[in-house]
């Protein structure tokens, strides 16, 4: 089970910090809940998504789950909110709001 963020901030020591919070070490991206940069969070209006999938390999988080060839809604702890998504969609299906 992975750490929550504020698990993480309160196990991790300050002599455990890389220089610059540089990332040494491949796969890490996982540990650590970048969905919280977001500030515009994308929604899908489910009536509206084609299951095409072709907003899959757009996002640059992984952060549109796939499970039995259906995508599933988005992974918040990770989504940066960049919106590349909503413009790989050809239904219009995402769009953006303000916030998270």
């Amino acid at each position: 089970m992975a750490l929550s963020a504020k698990e993480i901030r309160e196990t991790t020591r300050w002599q455990d910090l890389t220089e610059g919070l540089s990332i040494y070490e491949p796969a890490t991206s996982k540990g650590f809940l970048t969905g919280e940069w977001r500030t515009d969070t994308p929604v899908v209006e489910w009536e509206k998504c084609r299951q095409c999938l072709l907003c899959v390999p757009y996002c640059p988080d992984s952060s549109i789950p796939v499970l039995d060839g259906k995508r599933l809604d988005f992974d918040y702890d990770h989504c940066k909110g960049c919106g590349i998504c909503v413009a790989a969609c050809p239904f219009g299906a995402i769009s953006m709001k303000e916030g998270k």
